[in-house]
């Protein structure tokens, strides 16, 4: 039994001591955005669509990836680069809305996933659209 616990620690402590290696010398991406809400005021429905470009920092040491950004309604879509942001390097997720046909106040929320910290971070936008 003493036998077989140090080779099972034999084993584990070398690939341990790599995955910590491995976190200080690539690091750890860290996503911060400069706001994360919207208000586009009051916009004209026949004017067709606003955007607006939430700015971020890879604020990690690690390389960031923007895995995935969703919107939750087909009247806002989001776009984003899926290039690797580097350690202390901006970059923008821009976020669209289609006003057409949609008169009133509105709110809505994209969801932005990465490979770094925090995984999630929502972003909002919301206003007013004036009808025709």
């Amino acid at each position: 039994m003493k036998k077989l616990l140090i080779i099972l620690f034999a084993l584990v402590l070398p690939v341990a001591v790599m995955a910590k290696k491995k976190n200080s010398d690539g690091g750890e991406a860290k996503i911060s955005f400069a706001e994360t809400v919207w208000d586009f005021g009051t916009i004209p429905e026949k004017k067709g669509a606003v955007s607006h470009e939430f700015e971020f920092v890879n604020a990690g040491n690690g390389n960031l990836v923007i895995l995935d950004a969703t919107a939750e309604c087909g009247c806002t879509r989001p776009e984003y680069s899926k290039a690797p942001v580097a350690p202390g390097k901006k970059q923008k997720v821009k976020v669209t809305y289609n006003p057409l046909g949609r008169p009133g106040s509105f709110e809505k929320t994209v969801t932005v996933k990465t490979n770094g910290s925090p995984k999630k971070t929502r972003l909002k936008i919301r206003g007013i659209v004036a009808g025709k």
